[in-house]
Protein backbone atom coordinates (compact mmCIF):
# COMPACT_ATOMS: atom_id res chain seq x y z
CA UNK A 1 0.00 0.00 0.00
CA UNK A 2 1.19 3.51 -1.22
CA UNK A 3 1.41 6.70 1.31
CA UNK A 4 -1.07 7.97 -1.01
CA UNK A 5 -3.46 4.66 -0.89
CA UNK A 6 -3.07 5.30 3.60
CA UNK A 7 -3.53 8.84 3.73
CA UNK A 8 -6.97 8.00 1.48
CA UNK A 9 -7.69 5.45 3.75
CA UNK A 10 -7.18 7.50 6.84
CA UNK A 11 -9.49 10.23 4.78
CA UNK A 12 -12.05 7.96 4.17
CA UNK A 13 -12.19 6.71 8.00
CA UNK A 14 -12.04 10.64 8.90
CA UNK A 15 -15.18 10.76 6.35
CA UNK A 16 -17.19 7.99 8.28
CA UNK A 17 -17.03 9.27 11.80
CA UNK A 18 -19.17 12.36 10.62
CA UNK A 19 -16.66 14.60 12.00
CA UNK A 20 -17.73 18.21 11.75
CA UNK A 21 -14.74 20.06 9.77
CA UNK A 22 -16.37 23.49 10.23
CA UNK A 23 -17.60 23.65 13.84
CA UNK A 24 -15.47 21.46 15.93
CA UNK A 25 -12.03 22.20 16.53
CA UNK A 26 -10.60 19.14 16.53
CA UNK A 27 -12.86 18.34 12.93
CA UNK A 28 -10.88 21.22 11.48
CA UNK A 29 -7.37 20.10 12.91
CA UNK A 30 -8.13 16.68 11.67
CA UNK A 31 -9.31 18.06 7.91
CA UNK A 32 -5.84 19.90 7.69
CA UNK A 33 -3.71 17.17 9.29
CA UNK A 34 -5.61 15.32 6.41
CA UNK A 35 -4.68 17.37 3.57
CA UNK A 36 -0.78 17.98 4.53
CA UNK A 37 -1.12 14.31 4.42
CA UNK A 38 -2.36 14.38 1.16
CA UNK A 39 0.35 17.00 -0.19
CA UNK A 40 3.09 14.75 1.77
CA UNK A 41 2.29 11.50 0.06
CA UNK A 42 2.07 12.96 -3.55
CA UNK A 43 5.24 14.74 -3.11
CA UNK A 44 6.98 11.30 -1.98
CA UNK A 45 5.45 9.92 -4.87
CA UNK A 46 7.02 12.47 -7.43
CA UNK A 47 10.66 11.93 -5.46
CA UNK A 48 10.09 8.26 -6.13
CA UNK A 49 9.35 8.57 -9.79
CA UNK A 50 12.07 11.38 -10.24
CA UNK A 51 14.56 8.90 -8.58
CA UNK A 52 13.74 6.07 -11.05
CA UNK A 53 13.75 8.19 -13.70
CA UNK A 54 17.57 9.59 -12.34
CA UNK A 55 18.46 5.72 -11.89
CA UNK A 56 17.86 4.59 -15.30
CA UNK A 57 19.39 8.37 -16.83
CA UNK A 58 22.42 6.62 -14.98
CA UNK A 59 22.37 3.19 -16.40
CA UNK A 60 22.23 4.69 -19.69
CA UNK A 61 25.10 7.10 -18.93
CA UNK A 62 27.13 4.29 -17.58
CA UNK A 63 26.59 1.75 -20.64
CA UNK A 64 27.36 4.75 -23.08
CA UNK A 65 30.83 5.76 -20.84
CA UNK A 66 31.17 1.56 -21.15
CA UNK A 67 31.25 1.91 -24.94
CA UNK A 68 33.55 4.93 -25.15
CA UNK A 69 36.26 3.60 -22.61
CA UNK A 70 35.84 0.39 -25.00
CA UNK A 71 36.65 2.48 -27.92
CA UNK A 72 39.62 4.69 -26.43
CA UNK A 73 41.25 2.14 -24.09
CA UNK A 74 41.31 -0.51 -26.59
CA UNK A 75 42.67 1.77 -28.84
CA UNK A 76 45.34 3.00 -26.14
CA UNK A 77 46.79 -0.77 -25.92
CA UNK A 78 47.24 -1.07 -29.77
CA UNK A 79 49.84 1.94 -29.39
CA UNK A 80 51.66 0.55 -26.44
CA UNK A 81 53.53 -1.46 -28.85
CA UNK A 82 54.91 0.96 -30.83
CA UNK A 83 58.20 -1.26 -32.41
CA UNK A 84 55.87 -4.14 -32.70
CA UNK A 85 58.04 -6.34 -30.31
CA UNK A 86 55.42 -7.57 -28.17
CA UNK A 87 57.73 -6.25 -25.25
CA UNK A 88 54.96 -4.40 -24.00
CA UNK A 89 52.53 -7.62 -23.98
CA UNK A 90 52.04 -8.19 -20.32
CA UNK A 91 50.36 -11.71 -20.76
CA UNK A 92 52.64 -13.40 -22.79
CA UNK A 93 56.47 -13.94 -23.25
CA UNK A 94 58.80 -14.02 -26.24
CA UNK A 95 61.86 -16.65 -25.43
CA UNK A 96 64.13 -18.29 -28.45
CA UNK A 97 64.98 -22.35 -27.58
CA UNK A 98 68.96 -22.21 -27.41
CA UNK A 99 69.32 -25.39 -28.68
CA UNK A 100 67.13 -25.18 -31.83
CA UNK A 101 66.49 -21.42 -32.19
CA UNK A 102 62.64 -21.83 -32.05
CA UNK A 103 60.43 -18.52 -30.48
CA UNK A 104 58.61 -19.34 -28.04
CA UNK A 105 56.08 -17.41 -26.38
CA UNK A 106 55.56 -18.54 -22.54
CA UNK A 107 53.65 -16.70 -20.25
CA UNK A 108 53.50 -15.63 -16.92
CA UNK A 109 53.83 -19.25 -14.41
CA UNK A 110 56.11 -20.23 -16.87
CA UNK A 111 58.29 -17.56 -16.17
CA UNK A 112 58.07 -17.78 -12.76
CA UNK A 113 58.95 -21.66 -12.87
CA UNK A 114 62.64 -20.49 -14.76
CA UNK A 115 62.23 -23.98 -16.80
CA UNK A 116 61.24 -24.60 -20.08
CA UNK A 117 60.39 -27.53 -22.49
CA UNK A 118 60.73 -26.58 -25.94
CA UNK A 119 57.99 -28.15 -28.16
CA UNK A 120 60.38 -28.37 -30.87
CA UNK A 121 63.22 -29.92 -29.91
CA UNK A 122 61.61 -31.44 -26.40
CA UNK A 123 65.01 -30.19 -24.82
CA UNK A 124 64.14 -28.83 -21.66
CA UNK A 125 66.17 -24.96 -20.91
CA UNK A 126 66.68 -22.23 -17.91
CA UNK A 127 65.34 -19.12 -18.52
CA UNK A 128 67.66 -16.32 -18.88
CA UNK A 129 66.09 -13.24 -17.11
CA UNK A 130 68.62 -10.66 -17.97
CA UNK A 131 67.75 -10.41 -21.71
CA UNK A 132 63.91 -9.53 -20.98
CA UNK A 133 62.59 -6.40 -21.96
CA UNK A 134 63.63 -3.27 -19.42
CA UNK A 135 66.59 -2.46 -20.61
CA UNK A 136 66.89 1.12 -21.43
CA UNK A 137 69.94 1.04 -23.53
CA UNK A 138 68.83 0.13 -26.76
CA UNK A 139 68.38 1.97 -29.54
CA UNK A 140 64.79 2.59 -29.83
CA UNK A 141 64.22 2.97 -26.00
CA UNK A 142 61.30 0.77 -25.63
CA UNK A 143 63.38 -2.01 -23.46
CA UNK A 144 63.03 -5.00 -26.20
CA UNK A 145 66.27 -4.73 -27.69
CA UNK A 146 65.54 -4.23 -31.42
CA UNK A 147 67.17 -1.96 -33.20
CA UNK A 148 65.77 -1.17 -36.60
CA UNK A 149 62.04 -0.35 -35.59
CA UNK A 150 62.43 3.64 -35.38
CA UNK A 151 64.18 5.89 -37.76
CA UNK A 152 65.82 8.60 -35.83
Amino acid sequence: MTISEKVAYLKGLAEGLNIDTEKSKEGKLISVMIGILEEIGMSIEDLEESAEALGEEIDAISDDLSDVEKVVYDDEDEDDDECGCGCDDDDFFEVECPNCGETLMIDESVLEEGVIQCPGCKQKFALDLSDECGCEDDDCGCGCGCEDHHEE
